[in-house]
C-alpha cells in the first residue's frame, strides 16, 4: 500500500502544536534552572559578581530571579520562532540553527563588551552560552519530534496505514 495520502491537502507536513509547546514549557523550566545553577556556581564556588554585588550573598538579589525568568522567556520565544519557521519555511531546522547561533553569540559577546570586572564578564558570558546552547539543542530536537508527516484538520482525515496480511495458514495442510 502506498505511503502517500489520498487527499492532496494532507500531503503538506505539519507540526503537532500541543507537543511543541509542551516541550517549549519544559525547555523554559530547564533554561531557568540552568540560569540559577550558573549563578549559584559563579557566586558560591568562584565568588564572582554576576548581575548583583558580592554583598548580596550566593543567591543574590532579585536579579537572580529576573535572570531565570528572562532565560525562560527566551526559551518560549525560541519555541514560538521554531513553530513559525516550521509552518512557514522550507528548512526550519537550518534557519532556527542559524538564528540561535547568532542570538547566542550576541548574548555571549554583549557582557564581554561591558566595563565591569573581567571575571564577571567571563562568568556571565559562559552562563549565557550554556543557556543558549541548551535552548537551541532542546528546541531543535523537540521540534523534530513534534513534526507530523501530514497536516490534519480533523481526526477523520488522519491517514491510516493498511497492512497487507497474509492469509492465515489452514489448520491442516491440503494434500
Amino acid at each position: 500500500m502506498s505511503d502517500y495520502p489520498r487527499d492532496p491537502r494532507q500531503a503538506q507536513p505539519g507540526v503537532d502544536a500541543a507537543r511543541l509547546w509542551a516541550g517549549g514549557v519544559a525547555t523554559a523550566v530547564v533554561a531557568a534552572l540552568i540560569a540559577i545553577v550558573g549563578l549559584l556556581i559563579a557566586r558560591g564556588i568562584f565568588a564572582v559578581e554576576v548581575l548583583a554585588p558580592k554583598g548580596d550573598g550566593v543567591w543574590g538579589n532579585a536579579s537572580t530571579t529576573t535572570y531565570a525568568v528572562v532565560a525562560a522567556i527566551v526559551a518560549l520565544l525560541a519555541t514560538g520562532l521554531m513553530h513559525l519557521l516550521s509552518v512557514a519555511t522550507p528548512a526550519p531546522g537550518q534557519f532556527f540553527g542559524w538564528i540561535m547561533v547568532l542570538a547566542t553569540a550576541i548574548a555571549v559577546v554583549l557582557p564581554l563588551s561591558l566595563t565591569v570586572n573581567v571575571s564577571a564578564k567571563i562568568a556571565t558570558a559562559l552562563i549565557n552560552l550554556v543557556i543558549g546552547l541548551a535552548i537551541a539543542v532542546i528546541v531543535s530536537s523537540m521540534a523534530a519530534n513534534a513534526r507530523t508527516r501530514y497536516r490534519r484538520t480533523t481526526p477523520e482525515q488522519a491517514p491510516t496505514r493498511q497492512w497487507d496480511r497474509p492469509e492465515p495458514p489452514s489448520r491442516y495442510y491440503d494434500s
